[in-house]
This record gives C-alpha cells, structure tokens and sequence, in this order.
C-alpha cells in the first residue's frame, strides 16, 4: 500500500514524519536523546553541518538538521537541506539500468559496447552486469585526466578518456574494483536505451513518481538546487569552501543532490513494488559479487553494500566536501541516513552507533 508522510513543524529537539494512520510514533528515551545529541555534537553550532534521519517501522523518530549548509549566509542545516549525495547516487543509478531492464529496454548481459560504440576492443566482454558490480575491470577516468585539469569533466569525457584507451586491469568479471568509470558509463547506457538525458530520466522514472520534487542531478545550466548545501573542508584556521572539483559534474557516480526527506520517500519504495518488482529488488539487494572477508564478509549488490547474511544493506559516498551515509537494517524495518556538507569525519561509523541504539538490544555489526 502506497505510504503518505505527513510533515510536522520542525523543532529544536528532533523531530516526526509519522505516516497516515499509523500509531503514535515512541518518545526517544532519554539515553537515545543524549547518545544522539553526543555523536552528532561535532556537527552543531556554527559548521558545517549534517541532516540525520531515523526511520523505525515506516516512521521518523529523528528528523534533525545540524549546524550550517552555507557559512557565508549562516543558513542552518535542515531536514529539506540538499547535499550532493556522492557516491549513494550509484543507488539511483543502478535503479535507473533495472527500471529499464522491467521496460524491456535493455537486458543485464548486453554487451557495454552495444550502447556504446566508442569503447575499444579491450572492453568485448564488458556486459551491464559487471558494470553494476565494479566487475568490468575499466581504468579509472581520475587516473587518466590531465593533471590539472581544465574545467569539469562530464559522463561523455569519461567515456572519451576510456575510448582511447585499448586495456583494462582485468579480465571483466574475474574480480572487483571500486569503479566511478563503471558508473559514468552506466548514466550514459540509461541515455542511450530511453531516448532522455540521465536527469531527465531520473526525474520522470523516479524522482517524480515518488514525490522527490527537491531531488535532481545537478547540471551546469539547468535546474538550480533548492536548499543547497555547500561543501567545506577543513583547514587550519577554520573552514574553506571546497564543493566542487574536476570531478563534481559526472553523473553516474555521485552527481545527485537530494535531502533526508525526499530520501525517506526514496526508502520506502525500496519496500514495495511502486518503482521495481520484487524479483529486481532482490537482485538489487542480492550479493552478486564478494567484496572482502574482514574483519566482515560484504558483498557487492547493484549499487548497494551487502553483508553476509543480508540483514543490512548500506552506501557511503564521499566527494570533496561532503560525506554520506545511508544504512538499512530492513529485517528490523530501521534505515539512518547521516548528510553532511563536510570533508570530515566520514559519518558511517556515526551512523551504525546510532543504528544501534534501535535495534532492540542488538550490538552493531563491524565495519
């Protein structure tokens, strides 16, 4: 069934989205509230900031914004505040492939150079699969760009830098690495296959339908970012600006801009069938390929981390100022999300321990 989120009035001690008809959400106990006000204390006064938000059962038991989205104009951190997602926009990205695979539009094994001509020969046997699961063996396009490098580079200037190229590391679906390259291809692969740009396709597929109207792939010249935050990094007398860089325009690998509420709308389709079909879900949510064996064995899924029995499910992503963190323990029905418009710290350890103080009894899983 199809969920509504009614907002309430934002206040200074956490606040609720309760969902419509649902029972009243539980009090935070008073050691949650000081754990939570502990963790999150770095993030507070005048810094750059953080939005966090709790959801148990559907609901949001925290719903709190931190410190500062832009020093300059001292404008607080919120619950509708934007942050460029970084790397939890591979999520998106890997959506954005399967709703197209349920369209029929392409299959998970085309061959990459079906969609993309240019590649060289090296990448034959590069399927849309081995790019989901960083199994393709692509160089990395940071590796290969000018050093300095004049202006930003797009979707379409890595898949130019990999063109020239006739080598890979490996041989594609032998074994993983971390690939941005992957993931610039696959923005270009949704291109190609639907006939929209990737953020026209994101919007109309799944931005839209969800109710996610402040969320976007951020495009020089094109819509600006409501509420946006701007990244900062630390320096030795303060904070310096630093929210974009040679690399801050590609698409398929983090260029997303999104908040914790549109994101608590992105969650809880993740439980139904309103954008994907059980069955493409549990491939999404599937360990396609093992990622390392301690001190914890994960997995890779499509555009999702994976621990071994499945019981949590989790992205980070970092780009130069900002650092995210989106974690679900869905057995439990508990997500944290942690945003933040900073270099530092890197917010998943903050976000498993407040996980923690949620799910009944239970110690957090090591990372």
């Amino acid at each position: 069934m199809r969920r509504f989120l009614v907002l309430l009035v934002l206040c200074a001690t956490p606040c609720l989205v309760q969902a419509a008809g649902a029972p009243s959400v539980p009090a935070l106990s008073a050691v949650q509230q000081a754990e939570i006000g502990r963790l999150m204390h770095p993030y507070d006064g005048d810094v750059p900031g953080a939005s966090l938000l709790v959801l148990k059962d559907g609901q949001a038991v925290v719903r709190q914004g931190y410190g500062r989205s832009d020093l300059e104009r001292q404008v607080e951190a919120g619950p509708s505040t934007n942050y460029r997602l970084a790397s939890v926009t591979k999520q998106f990205t890997s959506a954005a492939v399967l709703l197209l695979v349920q369209d029929g539009r392409l299959a998970i094994d085309d061959p990459v150079r079906t969609w993309l001509p240019s590649l060289p020969a090296s990448d034959d046997a590069i399927t849309v699969r081995h790019l989901l699961t960083h199994t393709s063996g692509l160089l990395d396009y940071e590796d290969l760009m000018a050093k300095p490098y004049e202006g930003q580079i797009s979707d379409a200037g890595v898949l130019a830098l990999l063109a020239a190229q006739d080598r890979l590391y490996f041989t594609p679906g032998s074994t993983y690495r971390y690939s941005n390259s992957g993931y610039a291809l696959l923005a270009l692969v949704v291109e190609r296959a639907s006939g929209m740009s990737f953020a026209e396709f994101l919007h109309a597929r799944i931005f839209a339908p969800l109710g996610m109207r402040d969320s976007l792939a951020r495009v020089d010249g094109g819509p600006e970012v409501p509420h946006r935050a701007w990244g900062y990094s630390a320096t030795g007398e303060g904070w310096e600006r630093t929210d974009q860089n040679a690399y801050s325009a590609v698409l398929g690998d983090g260029g997303i801009y999104s908040s914790i509420d549109d994101l608590a709308r992105w969650d809880a389709a993740l439980d139904d069938d309103r954008l994907l079909s059980a069955a493409t879900r549990a491939q999404a949510f599937g360990k396609q390929v093992k990622v390392a064996d301690g001190p914890e064995a994960t997995y890779y899924g499509y555009g999702w981390r994976i621990n071994e029995d499945g019981s949590r499910q989790w992205h980070s992503g970092e780009s130069i100022g900002f650092r995210n963190t989106l974690v679900r323990w869905p057995k439990q029905r508990l997500t944290v999300i942690l945003l933040s418009n900073r270099n530092d710290p890197t917010p998943y350890d903050t976000a498993m321990a407040i996980g923690a103080l949620f799910l009944d009894g239970e110690p957090p899983e090591p990372h």
